[in-house]
């Protein structure tokens, strides 16, 4: 600085200052981001939830699948052995001349339809193989245990609504979209929060020295309470309160969505499991009907009392009421998987859950539970029954018996 008649002076000046800022109250947006966040990772859990149980139903299909297959086969075999040994008979008394050649040609008929049943179900063997092989990532096993104990250990609820409570607690799509509303109403919150004031505490310590040219250090205290309020922003804020809107109105179309979908397809598989369980009792029944009807008309046949074609008929339906009998019981313990999957039981069933997965009370200790009557209601299509009593009465009044 110079200084007329003085000379001139040399100052440097420094300083230093210290601010602290906290923010006292924001329009609870930061309350808002916080629940907002931390219901989109309980959200993303139970996606992957989900993820997994699908991945288990599929591998269950499969297994399941390759069993069916594999007594398919065997059955397939057996019909092929019975209808070989009996054309080679036939064709033996033919060329002995004690037989038809119209019996011969039936019979040879009769083999390669049972030829082509074996090779279909060959065929479907290799295709669920290669299926298992995609999901499981390995070859099925030449012996693979049987999935009976899932009889032993599965426990369905009583009624279909009583599963259906069940499901709208444990399903884990129906979670997710749970935490998908409820992080889309905290959404609503952060978007209010820009038509509220915002107040923030600021201190601030400064030490300057020469400052305003003079040899000197002075000192600045400052504490203050400032209110900021923004009156317009060109309309951003309530276009970004109308996006959360409809952030909030697409999550409750997905959750009731989500409901609808589970209602009918655990309804679905509830009721195929109790259909099929009756089922397989007539079907029990009827193959060993059938078993003694084939072992009397091959002993009949042999004395002359049954024609040819009463025996390859028997034979036939045999084969069938095998086939039957193991697609009724294969697709019963799919029907109990389907609906053990629905109520996001299956993992822990099959005694497959990662222990690396942490339980929700883990995530969020505090996370509030699910009211099944708020979401939509239990209601499910009754299981039809069958008089039958009464449509033997109906059909005999309608013959005039």
């Amino acid at each position: 600085q110079h200084r007329p008649g003085q000379g001139s002076d040399s100052f440097s000046r420094r300083g230093v200052t210290l601010s602290l800022n906290q923010m006292v109250f924001d329009g609870f947006f930061t309350r808002s981001e916080v629940s907002r966040l931390g219901h989109a990772r309980l959200a993303r859990y139970f996606e992957l939830l989900e993820a997994s149980e699908n991945v288990a139903l599929e591998a269950s299909r499969a297994y399941a699948d390759v069993l069916r297959y594999r007594e398919l086969v065997r059955f397939a075999q057996e019909n092929y052995a019975a209808h070989r040994m009996l054309y080679d008979q036939i064709a033996e008394r033919y060329r002995a001349g004690i037989g038809r050649r119209v019996d011969l040609d039936q019979a040879a008929g009769r083999l390669a339809l049972s030829e082509s049943n074996l090779l279909t179900e060959v065929s479907n063997l290799h295709d669920v193989s290669a299926r298992f092989l995609r999901v499981v990532g390995v070859p099925p096993a030449d012996t693979l245990p049987p999935f009976d104990y899932v009889h032993d250990v599965v426990t369905l609820p009583p009624t279909v609504q009583d599963a259906l409570r069940e499901a709208f607690v444990t399903n884990p799509s129906i979670n997710a979209a749970v935490e998908g509303v409820r992080a889309a109403q905290a959404g609503i919150g952060s978007a209010r929060a820009a038509f509220q004031p915002k107040v923030d505490l600021r201190a601030r310590q400064s030490v300057d020295y020469n400052r305003d040219h003079l040899s000197s250090s002075s000192r600045d205290s400052v504490v203050e309470a400032v209110l900021s309020y923004n009156l317009y922003r060109g309309g951003a804020d309530r276009a970004r309160m109308r996006q959360a809107a409809e952030v909030l109105n697409q999550s409750l179309d997905l959750l009731e969505k989500a409901c609808r979908n589970l209602r009918q397809t655990l309804s679905i598989a509830y009721n195929d499991v109790q259909r099929l369980r009756e089922q397989i009792r007539y079907l029990e029944q009827h193959k060993i009907s059938v078993s003694r009807t084939r072992i009397a008309y091959r002993q009949q046949f042999e004395i002359g009392q049954r024609t040819l074609l009463d025996l390859l008929n028997t034979e036939n339906e045999y084969f069938q009421a095998c086939r039957a009998l193991v697609n009724a019981r294969i697709d019963q313990i799919i029907a109990q998987l389907r609906t053990l999957h629905s109520m996001g039981r299956l993992m822990s069933t099959l005694g497959v859950t990662r222990h690396d997965l942490p339980s929700i009370g883990e995530l969020d200790p505090q996370r509030g539970g699910i009211d099944p009557d708020s979401l939509c209601p239990p209601y499910a299509p009754g299981m039809i029954e069958i008089d039958k009593e009464r449509v033997l009465e109906e059909a005999l009044r309608a013959s005039g018996l």
